[in-house]
């Protein structure tokens, strides 16, 4: 195995998308992540059928499988034996749920001074709600992100169409336990690290979303949908998107739209005042666009280098000539599935290549090899498989 976090263990008892998307990041980079399932596994693989979906392939790509009885104190000390010598351990169960397992981070850090513990959650420890169940949508709602898809101030808040907290979440966990791990590389000691999804999103959203919030005593200010139309234009036969921030690239739009009179237009003289009257600069922007075709128009506008290009359906968007010239995806043979697609790592690392055609494990694929690494003997695993707490593949 190559990749930067080569000779790293995580230990990672995560699951559904957030803790997942966070460790395969990690496996991505040559970590050695052992996936510690129930014994029915993830609730993930059985979202399209069972076993190995594609969903789960993506948030589980590279990872060792072991499947455990988690109820059972046998299966809760084969966990502490894995955490003897791993360098991280995940897990994003509700708070107060893994200590009553009896692996909280008091017992772990016991067993292995030097861990990094890695506490995900919805909302932490305290507050009214840290005890719920939370999935994304809930998170888009009290983080503001669905406020900020109103259209303006009479419209409804409205979903994102993909798990934004989730996936951010994982991105930061991610970020997190490298910055960890480099801590320890200096001073040799493991920390408990925690992070919660609400937190993560109003950090996010802050640079901004949430940038009117910025200034204390002017809150009543910002008003739920107060954020200009979004930049998806309708042409003759398609859809574009184009965009002018700076007064060159405010120049190049209006030439390229053949409309040079606005800029001697008072309401677009400046960024600011184009910021100020963006409602009806977009507006007089869509009217023309819809005149002519999208190539037509993409043309003008790169002419021009204004920001600009095609709306392009999922489909289109794996098709295009960026994206194979950058081998952005690979196809490879997955056990259980297929021939699939997966984008390689976005990260590319020069002297430490990462492997990019990484395998989704069956339901406790590396039970007998991982127990076998920490040392148990061949009679010890079988007693554990008869016993029911190791679980192996089904075939």
């Amino acid at each position: 195995m190559t990749g930067p976090l080569n000779g790293f263990k995580i230990l990672d008892m995560s699951r559904v998308l957030a803790g997942p998307a966070a460790t395969v990041l990690l496996a991505d980079q040559g970590a050695d992540v052992i996936k510690v399932e129930p014994l029915r596994g993830d609730v993930v693989r059985a979202m399209g059928g069972g076993g190995v979906t594609p969903g789960f392939v993506t948030a589980n790509r590279g990872k060792r499988s072991i499947a455990l009885d988690l109820k059972s104190p046998a299966g809760i000390d084969i966990v502490k034996r894995l955490a003897q010598d791993a360098d991280v351990f995940v897990q994003n169960f509700r708070p107060g749920a893994i200590d009553g397992m009896g692996l909280g981070e008091p017992v772990i850090r016991g067993i292995n001074p030097k861990i990094i513990y890695v506490s995900m959650s919805g909302f932490g420890d305290k507050g009214p709600y840290a005890d719920q169940r939370v999935y994304d949508p809930v998170i888009q709602a009290l983080s503001g992100l669905a406020d900020l898809q109103a259209t303006d101030e009479h419209d409804r808040p409205r979903m994102i169409r993909t798990v934004i907290p989730d996936k951010t979440t994982g991105i930061t966990t991610a970020q997190a336990i490298t910055a960890a791990l480099l801590a320890r590389e200096r001073s040799g000691e493991g920390q408990h690290i925690r992070v919660a999804m609400l937190d993560v999103m109003i950090a996010y959203l802050w640079q901004e979303g949430l940038a009117g919030l910025t200034m204390v005593g002017e809150e009543d200010k910002v008003k739920r949908g107060q954020r200009s139309k979004d930049l998806i234009y309708q042409t003759s036969d398609g859809y574009i998107t184009a965009g002018a921030v700076s007064d060159a690239e405010w120049r190049g739009m209006c030439k390229a739209l053949d409309r040079e009179a606005w800029l001697t237009d008072e309401r677009f003289a400046t960024p600011r005042a184009r910021g100020m009257n963006v409602k009806i600069r977009l507006e007089m922007t869509a009217e023309v666009l819809r005149t002519n075709t999208s190539e037509y128009w993409l043309k003008r506008l790169r002419d021009n280098e204004v920001p600009s290009a095609p709306v392009l359906s999922r489909p289109e968007v794996i098709a295009q000539e960026q994206v194979q010239v950058n081998e952005i995806l690979s196809e490879y043979d997955q056990p259980g599935l297929g021939r699939i697609r997966q984008p390689r790592p976005a990260a590319r690392f020069e002297g430490t290549p990462v492997n990019t055609e990484q395998i989704a494990a069956a339901l406790g694929e590396h039970g007998r090899e991982i127990l076998a690494e920490c040392g148990y003997a061949s009679a010890e695993i079988e007693t554990l498989v008869q016993e029911g707490v190791l679980g192996e593949p089904a075939i």
